[in-house]
């Protein structure tokens, strides 16, 4: 085995480090990418599949557990390619990590820290986001992020984060990570932006926003019949808002004047 005395730089130019995993991480624009266990990626198990996407799997795991060092020697254009290809091997490794439970607990720590993003929806109060990919297939789509809030998709605002493939991060991660971490599941608030002018709601807008609130009503009073909690207490329950009373005391009246 080779000793571990070769030096890696980030592209940021500033930190220096002798491991290969940890040049990764440290390279500018990979800030979403957690650290994958090497006995992880030896295990030829968790490699199953991934040669159809990249050549010489064994090199490749060699360069990135730091067994084997890319020769100065070979022409700089094999070592660029030899490089490229580490990396792209262990994205894709990285994305069947993650839904590990040891892959799941090193996320939960950069989830809580807040290093995929918080949400830009402002009724969303700043929930962190999770990243996800729209197929898992490399060269589909770039990663995306998830509101566990709104449940709804948003680009990474550096364009740094843009390129990185989805299939970094897979398709199933954030359902798993918030079905292992159920009390992360935030509550829904389901308050809405009404437009207006002057106080006065714009016509097209207010039939759309009349359409929602109706659908919200019909949504709760099926909760209502099913005994479903959807308090706000409740992991993805909902915030009760003056809007919700008015539905539960509109709701109660029509059942008073039913009953009369």
């Amino acid at each position: 085995m080779a000793t571990r005395q070769e030096e890696y730089v980030s592209d940021s130019g500033s930190d220096y480090t002798e491991y290969w995993i940890d040049w990764f991480l440290g390279s500018r624009g990979n800030e979403y990418f957690c650290d994958v266990d090497p006995e992880y990626i030896l295990d030829r198990f968790n490699l199953t599949g991934l040669n159809r996407y990249v050549d010489k799997i064994g090199l490749l795991v060699n360069i990135i557990t730091d067994q084997t060092e890319i020769s100065e020697s070979q022409p700089e254009e094999t070592r660029a390619m030899l490089e490229d290809n580490a990396k792209f091997l262990y994205a894709l490794v990285h994305a069947r990590y993650i839904i590990t439970s040891r892959g799941l607990d090193k996320m939960l720590e950069k989830y809580r820290n807040g290093d995929f993003g918080y949400c830009p929806r402002v009724n969303c109060k700043l929930t962190p986001l999770l990243p996800v990919g729209l197929s898992d297939k490399p060269g589909v789509a770039s990663v995306k992020l998830y509101c566990p809030n709104c449940e709804d998709l948003y680009n990474p605002k550096s364009s740094r984060h843009a390129s990185i493939d989805g299939a970094f991060f897979g398709t199933s991660f954030p359902a798993m990570f918030l079905q292992t971490f159920p009390n992360l599941v935030p509550t829904h608030n389901v308050e809405m932006y009404v437009p207006k002018i002057f106080g006065f709601q714009m016509h097209s807008e207010a039939q759309m926003t009349r359409w929602r609130a109706l659908k919200c009503e019909q949504m709760l009073s099926r909760l209502d019949k099913m005994g479903i909690d959807y308090a706000k207490n409740t992991p993805g329950g909902f915030i009760e808002s003056a809007e919700d009373e008015r539905f539960k005391k509109r709701d109660m009246d029509g059942r008073k004047q039913s009953a009369i």
